[in-house]
């Protein structure tokens, strides 16, 4: 039987992580990405996730994982008790964003925040020329069963790191196929944002 495909965000977070480092994965799912990171860079990782049949999967593949709610903060966990705290496709589900981006700025040396970009072309033209909520490979939910409640776009991103006087190390824009480099807030259907608190 022939292996999963690796999704690109995976291949690309795998790329920003250090071989043997620490890794908290927010919202880690089922642990796919910290099983990934183990096999790949001999990262010791960690999840945290809500939903006890996601769980129960981590459980299954060996993953430590444990039952909680990120939007409550990480206060069992010490300032830089890990050298990455992931955040990969569930910010826009998160109600208070900024506190959970602070609280992981707080508890990882490093960041890696990715997110579905909501001004996608795609997404653009569907909502102008037949007026309805995109719907596209990134954002596959119709609006009345979505989990989102946030839609940012890349430049939004960009705009809140600045505001909030974080660093961005480094970015990779993603389409279909692989990297958006031309016009990616337009192009791009992912985006990756490697961060740390400005100063560190």
């Amino acid at each position: 039987m022939p292996k999963k495909a690796i999704p690109l965000d995976y291949k690309i977070i795998c790329e920003m992580v250090d071989r043997g480092t620490t890794v908290l994965d927010l919202g880690c799912g089922s642990g796919e990405l910290l099983l990934l990171l183990s096999e790949l860079k001999n990262a010791k990782g960690q999840g945290i996730e809500l939903r006890e049949e996601a769980i129960c999967q981590c459980v299954e593949k060996g993953i430590s994982v444990f039952h909680g709610d990120i939007e409550r903060g990480l206060i069992e966990y010490p300032d830089k008790t890990f050298d990455y705290v992931i955040l990969n496709q569930s910010m826009q589900e998160v109600k208070n964003v900024d506190y959970v981006v602070q609280e992981a700025l707080r508890v990882g040396k490093k960041i890696i925040i990715g997110f579905p970009n909501f001004s996608f072309i795609k997404s653009r033209l569907r909502l102008f020329f037949c007026g309805k909520v995109p719907v596209t490979k990134s954002l596959p939910y119709r609006w009345y069963d979505t989990p989102n409640v946030h839609f940012l776009s890349i430049k939004d991103f960009r705009d809140y790191c600045k505001v909030k006087d974080i660093d961005v190390l480094s970015t990779r824009c993603l389409g279909k196929k692989g990297k958006v480099v031309f016009w990616p807030n337009l192009f791009a259907l992912n985006a990756v944002f490697l961060l740390t608190r400005n100063g560190i």
